[in-house]
């Protein structure tokens, strides 16, 4: 169990002004329990950079450097230069959502693997700009209302974790709030590893911006995994492996109808039973992919020749 495993100190106090149900409230909570005090956060401009309330007040018991939207992985590359040359060895972590991530931050975030700074850097994806008035992100999944989309995007949520795989890394891997245990487990393992920068995307529903009972964050993030709209994995020195729940799901059968998932939110309203079959067949395929990856074995090799 979840309380077996956490350590009781808090470093995400209350008072914090996040929406009720902020599924990346809840993703940070568990992220600080698991890297403890000796965190430095970097968060470029998103939802997060105002939870924590007006300056000089904060709602963080770790320090906290706020800075441009696309600097965020630049900025932990020069802080983690500067411990390590001080001595101070710490988690420095940025936390950035999708926006910041996928398309604003993705050319520092991308040079910073490249160096192979020792960071952690995680995406919070609620899959829009959702501060700044629920625009499409390039991590907005296909068909889903955004205010620049109101037909539903005609896109498709680009592979972010893969796009870091292919950078060598040597660690990606993927969360959910419903599972505070795989995500407390893979964040000491990114912790442990001391060289190189290590990759985590995370899926946290947004109840404004997709549309749903705020109760219903937890329920919606299980969801999203039972139907294998997301995917728990890792990729750890090049090698594939699903963990939690995920590791069940490889046959059809097992996995929850998408449509589950698509009916307790606003912004797949409009999908026809048609688009919803489509969606459907597209997790599908996705999961051949993954059988195909496992069919040797429990674990898949990326690396590439």
């Amino acid at each position: 169990m979840a309380h077996r495993v956490f350590p009781r100190e808090e470093y995400l106090l209350k008072g914090h002004v996040a929406c009720p149900g902020c599924g990346a409230a809840v993703m940070l909570r568990h992220v600080l329990k698991a890297l403890g005090p000796n965190t430095y956060l970097v968060i470029p401009a998103c939802c997060t950079s105002v939870i924590a309330g007006p300056h000089p007040r904060s709602a963080f018991r770790v320090p906290v450097l706020h800075i441009a939207f696309a600097a965020s992985a630049a900025a932990a590359s020069g802080m983690i230069e500067a411990l390590e040359k001080l001595g101070k060895p710490a988690n420095v972590v940025v936390w950035a959502g999708d926006g910041g991530t996928v398309d604003i931050g993705l050319q520092a975030l991308s040079g910073a693997a490249e160096r192979g700074h020792n960071i952690i850097y995680i995406c919070y994806d609620n899959e829009a700009y959702m501060n700044t008035g629920i625009q499409k992100s390039g991590s907005t999944p296909h068909g889903a209302w955004t205010t620049t989309t109101p037909s539903g995007n005609p896109g498709f949520k680009k592979d972010l974790p893969g796009i870091m795989v292919s950078h060598r890394v040597p660690y990606v891997a993927t969360l959910s709030p419903a599972y505070p245990n795989d995500t407390f487990a893979k964040l000491r393992k990114a912790a442990s590893m001391r060289g190189g920068l290590k990759y985590l995307h995370a899926l946290t529903p947004c109840p404004p911006g997709w549309r749903y009972d705020p109760s219903l964050t937890i329920e919606l993030s299980r969801l999203a995994v039972e139907t294998g709209m997301w995917v728990l994995y890792e990729v750890e020195n090049g090698v594939f492996r699903l963990t939690g729940p995920s590791r069940a799901l490889l046959e059809k059968g097992k996995r929850k109808p998408v449509a589950e998932y698509l009916k307790l939110q606003g912004r797949f309203r409009h999908l026809s039973p048609e688009d919803v079959e489509r969606i459907q067949r597209m997790v599908d395929e996705n999961w051949e992919r993954i059988a195909e990856m496992l069919k040797e074995g429990g674990e898949h090799s990326s690396e590439q020749g």
